[in-house]
C-alpha cells in the first residue's frame, strides 16, 4: 500500500537524480553511515567526462562570502512543515484563487516548490535593503530563543526569525547574502519557462544582488534595471549626492524565450504622435530613409534605389511614369547616400502604406504607422521610470485612502507595481511576492484585473513580524504585519467593488455590466507537520511511546489541516476548490472536482471506501490509523481495483 511521504523533497537528492538522467555513467553505489547501499555521484568520473575546467591554476572568477556553502545547503535541506488553512481570516474562501501565506518565506518557498515549480510567471520582491537600521532573516535554526534574545532581535510567533543587522556586525554583508541566496535559489525553481523576477534594492546591496542573481539565474538571463524615480526632491539624509532613484533588477528564466517580458502601452505623449487619419484609422508618418549612415549603398546595395512620387496625390512607385515624375533617392540633408528601410519587394507589396509629401524645397518619402495595427500602440519599457505616480508619496497616499491614516511605513506606490505587472505578466499569470510587506502587489493585481478583465492570481508571503504598540498601526489595534497586509487586501477589494458598482449604475440600458475580478484570498499559516514525529531512529524511541503513534495526528489539528498537508504531495494547488460530502456517514473531501477524495474520520469502514471508489477520483487518501478494522485495511486497495482501477489509493 502506497504511503504518502511527509516533508519537502531533499534538494541534493533531486540534483543527483538530474545528473543521473544526463550522465548515467557517472553514478555508483557506496555504503552510508548506517551501512546501507545508496546511489551517489562519482565525481572523478564526472570530472573525466566533462574535463576539469579549473585544472592547473585553481584561481577562478567567483563571488563568495563566509557562509555561502551553508546558504546553498539550506536551500536544499528538507523541512517537515505544512500550510495550516485559516478560513476565518480569509475572504471568499470557497471561490478565490489568491493566497496569502503567513510565515518564513524560506519555508514557504520550499513547500510551494512541490506544487508550483515552473508555474509562476512573475515574481516581485522588495527585500530588506540592509541599511544598517533594518532586520534580516537569520536562518541559523540551531539557535535558542535565549540566543536570539541576546542579539536584540525581533521575533515571530515561533520564537525568532529576524535579527538586527547593524553596520558594526563583522558579517554585515555576508549575513544579507546568506539570507537572500537560498530564497533566490528556490525562486528560480518556481519561475515558469517564460517567467521573470523583479527585485527592488538600493546601493547597500545592489552589487552583491547583481552578482548573486547572475550566478543563480545566469548572467545571460539578466535583462537590466529599471531606475525608478521614487523621490524627485532627493533624500535629505544623503551626503554629497541626494538620491532620487532606486533600481529594480530584472532577470528572466530563459532569455531566448521571446515572451518573457511585454511591450507596454504608450503614454499620452507618444499617442499624440498619431496625429493623422485616413479611412483605415489614426497613423503617424515615419520617414522611409534609414538615418544611420552606416547603412549605405556599399553596405546595403539592395536598399539603395530611386523612388518616384506623384506631385498630384503623393503616391509612390518604383518606376517613373507620366503620373510619377519626382525622383527621390535616400540622401541625407548634406547629400550623403544612405538607404531605404524597406526593400523593393516590400514597397511593392505594401504600397498603400508609402507616400510622399513636400518638405521645404524637396519631397520626402514616408510610411504610415497605424495605431491600431500590430504593436504600434505599445513600446518597450524605458530604463528610467520617472512618472509622477512612481513617487513614494503615492504609496502613502494609497494607504491613507484605504485606512484613513499612515498605518504602514514605506509602502511601494501601486503605479510601480502596475508597471511591473504590465511588463512581466499576462492576463492569466500567477504572480508572487515573498517579501509582501504592505501587500501593494496584491492591491495592484486586483486593480489591474478590474481594469483589463484579467484573471491574474497572486501569492503573497509575509513573516508575521510583531508591530510596535506605539506606532500608528499598533494604536489602531494591528498586532502583526500580516494583519495589516490582509486588511489592506480586504479594503482594496471593497473599494474596487464600490467603483465597479458605481460604473455599472451609469451604464446605458442593455449595456454589458463590468464584471468583478477575484477580490478574495485564502490565508495559510506555516506550522510544523500535523503528524507526530515518527521519523525517530529505533534507539531514540521508547517502547511506551509507540502507543502514541496509534493516532499519529497532533492534538488540535483538524481534518482540513490534514487535507492541506496532503495537497502538495499530489501536486494539487492550495487554491483548488474543496467540496465536503458524506459517504456512509463519514465526511469525505473532494478536491478540484474528482482529482482527490480524502477521508480523515475515525473508524472508516469498507462501505465508505467503496463509495469513494465509485466516485472514480484520480487519487484517494485515508489515514492509516482510522480504518475500522483489519478487514477494511485489507480491502482498501482491492475496492479501488474493483470500482476504479485508475485511482491511486494512498494512506497517510
Amino acid at each position: 500500500m502506497e504511503k504518502i511521504e511527509l516533508g519537502t523533497a531533499d534538494g541534493a537528492t533531486e540534483n543527483i537524480e538530474k545528473i543521473a538522467e544526463l550522465f548515467p555513467q557517472v553514478m555508483t553505489e557506496t555504503k552510508n553511515a548506517e551501512g546501507e547501499l545508496e546511489r551517489v555521484v562519482d565525481f572523478d568520473a564526472l570530472r573525466d567526462l566533462l574535463g576539469d575546467v579549473a585544472e592547473g591554476q585553481r584561481e577562478r572568477y567567483q563571488f563568495t562570502w563566509p557562509g555561502k556553502r551553508e546558504a546553498k545547503a539550506e536551500a536544499r535541506r528538507p523541512i517537515y512543515k505544512t500550510m495550516i488553512p485559516e478560513p476565518g481570516k480569509s475572504k471568499d474562501w470557497d471561490t478565490t484563487e489568491n493566497l496569502y501565506i503567513e510565515g518564513d518565506n524560506l519555508d514557504a518557498l520550499k513547500i510551494l516548490k512541490e506544487t508550483y515549480a515552473g508555474k509562476v510567471k512573475l515574481i516581485y520582491i522588495d527585500p530588506p535593503y540592509n541599511t544598517g537600521h533594518d532586520f534580516v532573516y537569520d536562518d541559523d535554526f540551531a539557535k535558542t530563543r535565549g540566543e536570539y534574545d541576546a542579539e536584540s532581535g525581533d521575533f515571530d510567533e515561533e520564537g525568532g526569525r529576524l535579527v538586527a543587522n547593524t553596520e558594526g556586525n563583522g558579517r554585515f554583508h555576508s549575513d544579507w547574502c546568506s539570507m537572500i541566496y537560498p530564497r533566490l535559489m528556490l525562486a528560480r525553481d518556481l519561475l515558469a519557462a517564460d517567467g521573470a523576477i523583479f527585485i527592488s534594492i538600493d546601493d547597500n546591496e545592489e552589487q552583491n544582488l547583481l552578482k548573486i542573481g547572475n550566478e543563480l539565474f545566469g548572467s545571460g538571463n539578466y535583462v537590466g534595471k529599471l531606475y525608478v524615480q521614487v523621490n524627485p526632491r532627493g533624500r535629505n539624509l544623503d551626503r554629497y549626492i541626494a538620491k532620487t532613484i532606486e533600481p529594480v533588477l530584472i532577470w528572466v528564466k530563459k532569455y531566448a524565450c521571446g515572451n518573457s517580458l511585454n511591450l507596454i502601452p504608450k503614454d499620452s505623449r507618444m499617442l499624440s504622435e498619431y496625429d493623422r487619419k485616413d479611412a483605415k484609422g489614426s497613423y503617424r508618418a515615419i520617414g522611409l530613409r534609414n538615418r544611420n549612415q552606416s547603412f549605405n549603398p556599399q553596405t546595403r546595395p539592395n536598399l539603395y534605389f530611386p523612388l518616384w512620387i506623384s506631385p498630384i496625390d503623393g503616391s509612390v512607385t518604383l518606376e517613373k511614369d507620366d503620373a510619377h515624375s519626382i525622383e527621390r533617392l535616400p540622401l541625407a540633408a548634406d547629400g550623403t547616400p544612405t538607404c531605404w528601410t524597406w526593400s523593393k519587394s516590400k514597397i511593392e507589396s505594401e504600397n498603400s502604406y508609402v507616400f510622399g509629401e513636400p518638405c521645404g524645397n524637396e519631397w520626402r518619402v514616408y510610411r504610415k504607422d497605424y495605431l491600431e495595427e500590430g504593436s504600434a500602440a505599445f513600446t518597450m519599457a524605458k530604463s528610467l521610470q520617472a512618472d509622477a505616480e512612481f513617487n513614494n508619496d503615492y504609496g502613502k497616499k494609497r494607504i491613507k485612502e484605504l485606512f484613513g491614516s499612515n498605518v504602514m511605513s514605506f509602502p511601494k506606490p501601486p503605479a510601480l507595481m502596475n508597471r511591473i505587472l504590465e511588463i512581466g505578466s499576462t492576463k492569466d499569470s500567477l504572480v508572487m511576492d515573498f517579501f509582501s510587506g504592505s501587500a501593494t502587489m496584491a492591491d495592484a493585481v486586483m486593480s489591474l484585473n478590474a481594469a483589463d478583465g484579467g484573471e491574474r492570481q497572486f501569492i503573497m508571503i509575509q513573516l508575521p513580524e510583531v508591530i510596535d504598540e506605539t506606532t500608528e498601526a499598533g494604536k489602531e489595534g494591528y498586532t502583526t504585519i500580516c494583519d495589516l497586509g490582509e486588511e489592506r487586501i480586504r479594503r482594496a477589494g471593497a473599494k474596487i467593488t464600490n467603483e465597479i458598482d458605481e460604473s455599472n449604475k451609469q451604464l446605458e440600458l442593455g449595456a454589458e455590466p463590468k464584471p468583478y475580478p477575484d477580490l478574495g484570498f485564502r490565508v495559510l499559516r506555516i506550522d510544523s507537520s500535523n503528524f507526530k514525529d515518527f521519523y525517530l531512529t529505533p534507539g531514540e524511541t521508547a517502547q511506551e511511546s509507540l502507543f502514541d503513534f496509534a493516532d499519529n495526528v497532533k492534538e488540535g489539528r483538524s481534518d482540513l489541516d490534514l487535507l492541506f498537508e496532503v495537497l502538495p504531495k499530489l501536486g494539487i494547488p492550495y487554491s483548488a476548490k474543496i467540496e465536503e460530502r458524506v459517504l456512509a456517514d463519514k465526511k469525505v473531501f473532494f478536491v478540484d472536482g474528482d482529482k482527490l477524495a480524502a477521508c480523515f474520520d475515525a473508524n472508516v469502514g469498507s462501505d465508505t471506501i467503496e463509495e469513494m471508489a465509485k466516485a472514480k477520483p484520480w487519487y484517494a487518501v485515508i489515514r492509516d490509523s482510522s480504518m475500522a478494522d483489519d478487514a477494511t485495511h485489507a480491502n482498501y486497495e482491492e475496492l479501488f481495483r474493483t470500482y476504479s482501477p485508475d485511482t491511486v489509493p494512498q494512506v497517510i
